[in-house]
């Protein structure tokens, strides 16, 4: 379910209702690739939060998934400690944010960051998956597997409201043997253009090139759908950069996020603010 978070007098909170924020498309325009999908992806499947300074005519929204935010508007609209309810994301938000940041939390990470687009034919083919393992679409009934995959590979369900909702949405592609994961790549955020894609290998079993096998099908199945795959990951992610390039995709735009930790809420209280 949706939930919209209106705070009074310049701070974040969620409140019921989506159509309480009028005109969302501008502040996050649609068809982008990447993480830039994050709201279209909230919008369809009903998993995150929007947020605004206000319900009417609102200054600064942003919208939060699978711990990533994107943040827009005016920052002067902005109370010190705002932010504080986006502890622990990534926020993707312009520099003139920075301040309003730095009043709400003590750290702040930058992390540099790459888009991918699904546009050549991949370097090499997929291999064949070994004897016993076998690649398909996943089912409702693989909630299971997804889960089994452990507290490593919770980020890939994230934005689906957990390993149900990925495994009943039907997108995404799984190396199996038996009944077990051994190798999973899907869709992180699914967009009206694009669909982000993230993928997971037991670690056991890396370096078997699974999930090559599983991005290519999926890149397959994104395509048939009428959208095109986008790949995100840290610029110092070697294997998953490696990974997409070996796939077909290429290197779209970068952009940097803030990775928010401790937060000011402390500081903001000695001073006599109400956080």
């Amino acid at each position: 379910m949706i939930q919209i978070q209106i705070q009074p007098q310049g701070r974040l909170r969620p409140r019921p209702r989506p159509d309480s924020l009028p005109d969302l498309a501008r502040w996050f325009p649609t068809g982008a690739p990447g993480p830039a999908a994050l709201a279209e992806h909230v919008l369809r499947t009903g998993a995150g939060q929007w947020w605004a300074d206000r319900a009417v005519e609102p200054r600064a929204v942003a919208v939060s998934c699978a711990d990533h935010v994107l943040l827009r508007g005016d920052p002067r609209a902005l109370a010190p400690g705002s932010l504080v309810p986006l502890t622990g994301s990534y926020i993707e938000a312009p520099v003139r944010f920075l301040p309003a940041l730095g009043a709400s939390f003590r750290r702040i990470v930058p992390g540099e960051r790459m888009v991918y687009v699904h546009r050549a034919p991949a370097t090499a083919s997929a291999p064949r998956p070994p004897r016993g393992v076998t690649v398909r679409r996943l089912v409702p009934e693989d909630a299971g597997a997804l889960a089994a995959l452990g507290p490593a590979a919770a980020w890939l369900y994230a934005g689906w409201n957990g390993p149900s909702g990925l495994a009943a949405s039907g997108l995404g592609r799984a190396a199996f043997h038996k009944d077990r994961i051994l190798a999973v790549a899907c869709t992180y955020f699914l967009g009206s253009a694009y669909e982000d894609v993230a993928c997971f290998t037991v670690p056991e079993h890396r370096r078997r090139r699974l999930a090559h096998t599983c991005v290519a099908e999926l890149c397959a199945d994104i395509t048939a759908r009428g959208r095109t795959a986008s790949w995100s990951c840290s610029r110092g992610n070697r294997p998953s950069r490696l990974l997409a390039w070996t796939s077909g995709f290429r290197l779209e735009r970068e952009y940097v996020h803030y990775a928010t930790r401790e937060t000011t809420v402390s500081r903001l209280q000695r001073a006599g603010v109400p956080a």
